[in-house]
């Protein structure tokens, strides 16, 4: 039998294998309406920005001249910040997004979900709310988006908190750095076609428990939320796009960030190591570092109340001194 007789078998037996993965665990999208009857209650709400239907909460003090603006990472959604919220929304005004392609809001039509994509879709959401200074915090590629946010529009930004954020180059890392289960088959190219159109719930639970720095406190809960906000239309097509344009950015541009800066991360992360909240700190004069040294890459969700007291005291002087200091 001649060389390219095996190839074409061999191809011929892998396609049957993953129609037959596909056949046997497809699992369909979810109805928008029926994901909105249980994630997006109030204060949930629906704003168009450029022509994309963008799923947010703005709750708190509306008196609030620079509210906080809060982005998720990669396959999450605004929920994970639930905790925060709780406890900065009874003195501050809190606004939360679900970013194009994740969460409620879903895939965007140019389906570019780059850093410089996300930049112009942040600085749409705040012209449309009307808000035009603000702090902002994020975690993982939305904390990517965040000193992006701080780059481009350093008049508008008075404050920046980075959870566990992407920006350096995942090869430069000096850890054995763990990929999510669900990351890993998206950009696998045999098995990303199997993954747009399955989702076991096992590799959701997987997943987080990848991330977590406490496994056991990934609830079923959890799970029902990650896997839910999965199913949305387009998610799935959308997570393999965001995972090819990759987590690297101009991270040489980050000296010239001079907003007061936190950084928070989680010792056990396994996706982002602690080195890196080292080199944000030793790029960006004067920001602070706050270690959780029992957390993993979602430390905002892992232990809410943990986390949120070191917020607490770095916003404690805004908004009026945090002005000051960005005018020395």
């Amino acid at each position: 039998m001649t060389r390219p007789i095996h190839r074409l078998l061999a191809a011929a037996a892998l396609l049957l294998l993953l129609g037959a993965i596909c056949w046997m665990a497809w699992t369909p999208d979810r109805p928008l309406d029926e994901l909105k009857a249980r994630w997006a209650q109030a204060p949930s709400q629906f704003m168009d920005v450029n022509g994309l239907q963008v799923h947010l909460r703005d709750e708190g003090q509306r008196d609030d001249p620079s509210p906080i603006v809060l982005l998720h990472g990669t396959s999450a959604s605004l929920h994970t910040w639930q905790g925060w919220v709780e406890a900065l929304g009874t003195n501050r005004r809190v606004i939360r997004i679900d970013l194009p392609g994740f969460g409620l809001t879903g895939p965007s039509a140019a389906n570019d979900y780059s850093a410089e994509a996300y930049v112009v879709f942040v600085r749409a959401a705040m012209d449309k709310l009307a808000v035009n200074r603000f702090v902002i915090g994020g975690n993982s590629l939305g904390g990517q988006v965040a000193w992006s946010v701080a780059l481009a529009m350093p008049g508008r930004v008075d404050g920046l908190i980075l959870v566990d954020a992407s920006g350096f180059a995942p090869e430069s890392f000096k850890a054995v750095q763990t990929t999510p289960l669900g990351f890993r088959l998206a950009a696998t190219p045999v098995l990303r076609f199997v993954s747009q159109y399955t989702l076991p719930r096992a590799v959701v639970e997987r997943s987080l428990k990848d991330v977590y720095g406490d496994p056991s406190r990934v609830t079923p809960a959890l799970v029902d939320l990650y896997e839910a906000m999965a199913l949305r239309a387009g998610n799935r097509q959308a997570l393999v796009r965001r995972i090819e344009q990759g987590y690297t950015g101009d991270v040489a541009r980050l000296k010239d960030i001079h907003v007061p800066t936190l950084i928070l991360w989680g010792g056990k992360d396994r996706v982002v190591p602690p080195e890196c909240a080292q080199r944000f700190a030793r790029a960006i004069a004067g920001s602070q570092l706050v270690m959780f040294e029992e957390l993993g890459h979602l430390p905002q969700e892992e232990d809410p109340v943990g986390t949120v007291g070191a917020v607490r005291r770095f916003l404690m002087p805004q908004p009026a001194q945090l002005a000051a200091l960005r005018a020395q």
